[in-house]
């Protein structure tokens, strides 16, 4: 092997560790970040209207939110 492999061997190596580490940090970052445990407030629900007899019309207000969403619960008892 001479020298001129050699080098590019290490440089090669030295750049596949580096693409592995950041690939690693990425995963990482974006695990840390999907893990969102906070409890869901339950006063933020509420049955404002009945849709078609037998589904309920829920509003969820997120909290420090000026806005509401509004789904239908339709397989509560």
């Amino acid at each position: 092997m001479t020298e001129d492999d050699k080098a590019a061997f290490k440089e090669f190596r030295n750049g596949f560790a580096l693409a592995i580490a950041v690939v690693g940090f990425g995963i990482l970052i974006i695990g840390a970040l999907s893990m969102n445990n906070t409890p869901i407030n339950e006063a933020s629900f509420e049955v404002v209207d009945k849709y078609d007899n037998r589904c309920n019309v829920i509003r969820y207000t997120p909290e420090n939110s000026a806005r509401y969403v509004y789904f239908l619960d339709c397989y509560s008892k």
